[in-house]
């Protein structure tokens, strides 16, 4: 996936939305800016499967050596899927943030929080503030 193809939570989270068995999915990370910012990952804990999440509230959270920080979810729904490989494999949210290293795909339920993610431009200029 390509960063400016994306969307972008204020929390620094991406979205990347497709159909799928028809209903909307987000396939949801970190953006690099994010990944850089915590520096010298060490654990992930994904969300469990089936997991009912709220726009805006974490839903997992990712430790460097520094802290422990929460990963908000960008929109309400269930989470379907989980990349498994991630836990084992944390430089993959470096190396490949927007690719192999998404987090979990959610199941939307209620796309209202879709109008409050930025696109790559606006979330740009808000990473050099």
């Amino acid at each position: 996936m390509k960063a400016e193809n994306l969307l972008y939570a204020k929390t620094h989270e991406w979205v990347a939305l497709a159909e799928e068995n028809g209903a909307q999915v987000a396939t949801v990370g970190i953006s690099a800016f994010a990944v850089e910012a915590l520096t010298d990952l060490v654990f992930i804990e994904l969300p469990p499967l089936g997991k009912q999440v709220e726009a805006e509230q974490p839903f997992c959270e990712v430790e460097s050596v520094k802290a422990v920080s929460d990963i908000y979810s960008p929109v309400d729904g269930e989470v379907v899927a989980v990349n498994t490989a991630l836990p084992e494999a944390l430089e993959t949210l470096s190396t490949d943030p927007y690719g192999a290293g998404w987090i979990a795909k959610i199941r939307v339920t209620d796309d209202a929080a879709l109008s409050t993610l930025l696109d790559f431009t606006t979330y740009q200029k808000q990473c050099q503030e």
